[in-house]
């Protein structure tokens, strides 16, 4: 079984390779940082498997799986992910992709999908397809609490964490680790996200 990796942290390919490559049966013929890069690979290598990251430079993991099912439909595409999002789901699958895994998956877990996939089926770890069957409400700001929902306000009025920190008369460390609570409760990916949903909402 050849295996593509595509991912654009370094460290996640050389020890993806690294673990697959002790299974018996699979061989990594090659990584790649971003969707363009994995498509020329294709092209030189024909892997079985692509485990492809979604969110990457140059070329995204859904433009690339798109293009990588067009050309060569019996290459296996397995999404590896921290998105966990029905959009992101629903938009893998659509492009052809036959399987999503999260990346806190184990190796050993993931090794078995692999083989699972290119046997036929589709693979969706057990998280993916709850959102799938019981797509989950977003959480309204009402969930936050009242410092959290100060800085929310700031950033949607363009702040960055230092002018919040002063405003707030708080640490930056502060205002990062509330950031991270707000965008996991709110279930946005960035401080973009959050200016614009916080502005929608009041």
């Amino acid at each position: 079984m050849k295996i593509l990796i595509v991912d654009d942290d370094v460290l996640v390919c050389k020890s993806l390779k690294v673990l697959l490559s002790r299974e018996n049966d699979m061989e990594v013929i090659g990584t790649a940082t971003n969707g363009a890069e994995a498509i020329n690979v294709c092209r030189t290598e024909m892997p079985n498997i692509v485990l492809m990251d979604i969110q990457m430079p140059v070329m995204d993991g859904i433009q690339a799986t798109r293009q990588i099912k067009k050309e060569w439909p019996q290459v296996h595409v397995m999404m590896l992910t921290t998105f966990k999002d029905e959009k992101n789901i629903r938009l893998a699958i659509q492009a052809g992709a036959e399987g999503y895994l999260i990346k806190s998956t184990k190796v050993s877990s993931m090794a078995q999908k692999l083989r699972t996939l290119v046997s036929g089926s589709s693979v969706l770890d057990a998280d993916v397809l709850k959102q799938l069957t019981h797509p989950t409400e977003r959480k309204e700001l009402e969930q936050l609490t009242p410092r959290e929902k100060d800085i929310a306000e700031l950033v949607a009025q363009g702040l960055s964490n230092r002018e919040i920190a002063e405003q707030l008369y708080i640490s930056e460390g502060t205002v990062r680790n509330t950031l991270s609570v707000i965008l996991e409760k709110l279930q946005l990916r960035d401080r973009t996200q959050l200016a614009i949903y916080y502005l929608k909402k009041v």
